[in-house]
């Protein structure tokens, strides 16, 4: 009986004119159903007086986006859990982000919702008023289910462990400081980076992936042998942190150089809609691109890196270079915006006159200044001067005084200390983030442990706490945030895209949800 229930959305389409021609009602109920409780008891229960079919749509695992690990429970076990209850007619999967496929498909007379979305602006993902659209495009009305609002999240994050246990005793401390409205108070700071006026200054880099099958090692020389699968260009460094800014603020601009190589431009527009671009354009600039050869683990969804090639500026070439026409644009643009966010890979493209133009002009200036592989030991943030903001590594904070045994507190604080910063961080890999802000320090662990990709995890940190500092958020608060767009950004190969802002709101509604 239950698996006959579970049925495709073609095969209710078959059914639907019947029930209207006997005259019965239909209503249906959406969601992801992670954990059945008893407040989805009373919300199915009170669904069904408003008519004779009840219909529940079940979110598919792909599409639901609560944040990585979610759901905890796969497709199927969701949709055995909703056919085994008497009450419910019908169970269909919901393969897409949002319901209309659904509801084009069941036309129902009766959309029931939980009473928590009766208020529009309780939304974080804003679809309440296109459900109701479409839900009246085909002759139904929305009702709003009565009872007490139950959660499968917490359910989930308190007994069945879905989040580290670390990552919950952080979470029971800011519920504790900021009470109930904490998720509110991170809501309310996220929106407010909307009215941001934001310049990124930076290296662009354009990330290529090979993505191998390994083979073996060869006969003669003992080197990887390796089959090509598939290859993809993704839009890195500035343009990634540019791109991951444009979701939370209202006016980004990227000003940096590029080469001429073929192609290039039009691959740069197609990725940076909604960035105003001012990339000049010089032939003897080199363009960096970032080769990486990966395998991804048959088990697991992480990839290996196996090797990498670099095309890059040379250091020779840098110094014959002409960079007054990029002066000349930085000197006319940084002050008129409310943050600069600087992006310095130590590729060529930022020299010690932008550095000192950068200093002197901008109102709020961010600063990401990285060791790699191709600058180690050279590109230094103490080169800086000046940053009201930054972002650092354990290993660049380390490299900027020297210092191997140091706690990585004291570093950051004197570093704080050292560029007048009014906020501060240093990212530790699996151990989180630690920030500090005047004589405040905080800690907050990493929020996943499983993760695809690594690549780029640190600028989209690095973007959504350079806003969090220019706007002031508490420093627990702001650490939470960026913490939680670079958790996100492990979860996506390369920078194939880019945080968005109701995905970064759902984690952090799933992970306040203790």
């Amino acid at each position: 009986m239950t698996d006959e229930k579970i049925i495709s959305k073609e095969e209710f389409r078959a059914l639907r004119q019947g029930f209207r021609d006997a005259g019965k009602k239909v209503v249906l109920c959406h969601g992801v159903f992670d954990l059945l409780h008893y407040g989805h008891i009373e919300h199915l229960e009170d669904a069904k007086t408003q008519g004779d079919i009840l219909v529940v749509s079940v979110t598919a695992a792909k599409y639901v986006n609560k944040g990585p690990g979610r759901p905890y429970f796969d497709d199927r076990q969701r949709m055995a859990f909703l056919a085994s209850l008497a009450i419910v007619d019908y169970v269909i999967l919901s393969e897409a982000v949002t319901v209309h496929e659904v509801v084009e498909c069941v036309q129902p007379d009766v959309y029931a919702k939980g009473q928590e979305y009766a208020r529009a602006e309780d939304d974080v993902t804003g679809n309440i008023g296109p459900e109701q659209e479409i839900v009246e495009k085909y002759g139904g009305r929305i009702y709003f289910t009565q009872g007490e609002v139950h959660s499968s999240t917490k359910l989930l994050n308190n007994f069945f462990a879905a989040l580290p246990e670390n990552v919950r005793e952080m979470s029971f401390d800011l519920r504790e400081k900021y009470g109930h409205g904490a998720f509110d108070t991170v809501r309310d700071a996220v929106e407010g980076f909307e009215r941001a006026k934001v310049l990124v200054v930076g290296d662009i880099i354009i990330d290529a992936y090979v993505f191998c099958n390994v083979q073996g090692v060869t006969m003669k020389d003992a080197t990887l042998s390796t089959f090509c699968d598939s290859e993809e260009d993704y839009a890195g460094g500035a343009l990634a942190i540019a791109r991951h800014l444009a979701n939370f603020a209202g006016d980004v601009t990227l000003l940096s150089m590029k080469g001429t190589e073929y192609g290039l431009r039009d691959f740069i527009e197609e990725k940076m809609a909604g960035v105003h671009l001012d990339i000049l354009e010089d032939p003897a600039f080199v363009t960096p691109v970032k080769r990486r050869y990966l395998k991804q683990n048959p088990v697991r969804q992480e990839y290996t890196k196996l090797f990498a090639v670099n095309y890059l500026l040379k250091r020779g070439q840098r110094k014959r270079f002409d960079y007054t026409a990029f002066h000349e644009k930085l000197r006319n643009l940084a002050g008129d915006y409310d943050l600069v966010v600087v992006c310095d890979y130590g590729h060529g493209l930022l020299d010690d006159e932008a550095l000192r133009i950068l200093e002197q002009k901008a109102k709020f200036l961010a600063v990401n200044c990285q060791t790699n592989s191709a600058n180690y030991g050279t590109n230094l943030i103490t080169k800086y001067h000046r940053a009201d903001a930054f972002v650092v590594d354990e290993r660049e904070l380390r490299l900027a005084f020297g210092q191997a045994l140091t706690s990585r507190h004291r570093l950051l604080a004197d570093l704080t200390e050292k560029l007048g910063a009014q906020m501060a961080w240093a990212t530790i890999g699996a151990d989180g983030a630690i920030g500090t802000k005047g004589s405040e320090q905080v800690r907050i662990p990493a929020l996943l442990l499983r993760v695809k990709d690594t690549i780029g995890a640190g600028d989209a940190f690095y973007a959504l706490a350079a806003l969090a500092a220019a706007h002031s958020v508490p420093l627990d608060l702001a650490t939470l945030i960026a913490n939680v767009a670079g958790a996100l950004k492990t979860n996506i190969v390369g920078n194939k895209s880019s945080v968005e802002k109701v995905d970064l709101l759902k984690f952090a509604s799933t992970i306040l949800n203790v």
